[in-house]
């Protein structure tokens, strides 16, 4: 991934240059979607499931304020201590005062997409902080020296053999073997012995209880739990979205998560943390980060339902074929391109076009989220505020020339067939981003509304 480049169309044609990788990224993300499929059409009442978990996530927004002091009470009851952050940089240094006063000079971290949009490993290591992922995906990122390309499966882009060599270089695996099994038993053995070295753990979370102080964390491999359960000082990082009201409200999200996400009937480990063991400090990280004002933009609001199941991405046809680094953000797909300009507007502008507006996203959005909407909504404030490109904005105006007109409409339909016959050079060539990747069609003798005024009378007759 190239960080200098903000632009989704420039770093996708980067990853579209490998064709049989782009094929294999797609095929491999559409399995997990048919997989999510299947397991939604296996629960009865699987709608009815998606919108209590949306009613649910409404009312805990429309009364975030009041849950989140009522969480703030009960963790501090618990035991914990309860800090807040009303940015990255802040979030960033309360993690770095905690560990300093630990004298940690090594630590270890489970996923969370919090700490990658808050850019905390970068700030820890650069404050002689050693972060190791234990993730086995994120992990694997971290030794390529790359950010996650996705939210759940976040080395997805990588095939099994760069993983061996990466393992061969960072781990001493032997040269060439390539044998997922192997590869994760030789990780294991690896941050093994970080879990027990380490004298500090951060992990994010899914769920935080209001009723009880107490938060929930999922994962496939248990690694939250290994690094919480040995660290004295434990860390949990979390937006100020992630809150629900009751425990009872649990067994909807934890039933919608691992199906939207992957395709399993539940996660392996759905860990309940909510007062440190003896001798051990919780600190609980609180971060808005530009929440309370997404929650103030009434057309973007639902986006904070969001449960970071990636389901999303996993059904785009756009977040397929371009890759998760094409998305130059934390959050990518569908779900970040509505959650990025809201912290960037001009960075991000690019991201909300990424998209056919197809709507398969919110269709299978399991707190039901208007993904596709917020999209087209998004691309309106943009081009209002002006953070538009001239060159979008021009050919915008051009088609609303074209298409206001039907005379013009008419005439340069003509004209384009003419061209695509007598000139298709003209068209298929690296300057036209449709002909990349793609095979132009054979232009039609005639359009549509030519061939019904033409036809019209024999319809009628038979």
């Amino acid at each position: 991934m190239n960080s200098t480049i903000h632009d989704h169309a420039a770093l996708a044609g980067k990853f579209n240059e490998n064709e049989p990788r782009v094929n294999w990224h797609d095929e491999t993300l559409w399995w997990v979607r048919k997989k999510r499929d299947r397991m939604a059409w296996s629960v009865n009442g699987w709608e009815q499931l998606r919108e209590a978990a949306s009613q649910i996530k409404r009312h805990a927004l429309g009364n975030l304020h009041d849950y989140l002091a009522q969480f703030e009470q009960q963790a501090i009851q618990n035991g914990a201590v309860v800090h807040w952050a009303a940015d990255a940089a802040e979030h960033n240094q309360i993690v770095l005062d905690i560990l300093k006063r630990h004298h940690v000079k090594r630590m270890v971290k489970s996923k969370s997409m919090l700490t990658e949009e808050c850019h905390l490993n970068p700030h820890l290591e650069a404050n002689g902080i050693e972060v190791i992922d234990t993730d086995l995906g994120e992990r694997i990122v971290q030794l390529a020296k790359e950010p996650p390309s996705h939210i759940v499966l976040p080395c997805i882009h990588k095939k099994k053999e760069e993983i061996g060599a990466l393992f061969h270089e960072h781990l001493g695996t032997p040269a060439g073997n390539a044998d997922p099994q192997f590869l994760t038993a030789a990780a294991r053995q690896h941050l093994r012995k970080e879990f027990l070295e380490a004298d500090a753990a951060i992990t994010g979370v899914n769920f935080a209880v209001a009723e009880t102080g107490e938060m929930v964390v999922c994962t496939n491999e248990g690694n939250a739990d290994m690094g919480a359960h040995l660290a004295k000082v434990h860390i949990a990082c979390m937006g100020i979205e992630k809150i629900i009201p009751q425990r009872q409200h649990l067994g909807v999200f934890l039933r919608l998560l691992a199906r939207s996400a992957t395709g399993q009937p539940i996660t392996t480990y759905s860990s309940h943390f909510r007062q440190p063991r003896e001798g051990q400090e919780l600190h609980i990280v609180l971060v808005d980060n530009g929440r309370s004002r997404q929650l103030g933009r009434e057309d973007f609001r639902n986006s904070l339902k969001c449960i970071r199941c990636g389901a999303c991405m996993n059904t785009c046809p756009v977040y397929r074929r371009s890759g998760g680094h094409s998305y130059h953000t934390a959050v990518a797909g569908p779900i970040g391109s509505i959650l990025a300009p809201n912290l960037d507007m001009k960075d991000y502008a690019d991201l909300p076009f990424a998209s056919t507006l197809c709507g398969s996203c919110s269709n299978v959005c399991p707190v039901k989220i208007d993904i596709h909407q917020q999209l087209y909504k998004w691309r309106q404030v943009i081009v209002k505020e002006g953070y538009a490109t001239t060159g979008k904005k021009m050919s915008m105006q051009m088609m609303t020339t074209v298409l206001s007109s039907p005379k013009t409409f008419k005439t340069a339909g003509k004209m384009g067939r003419w061209v695509l016959r007598a000139f298709p050079g003209m068209v298929n060539n690296k300057m036209n981003p449709w002909y990349k990747q793609r095979n132009m069609p054979e232009a039609p003798k005639m359009s549509f509304a030519e061939w019904y005024a033409k036809n019209k009378n024999n319809e009628q007759q038979g």
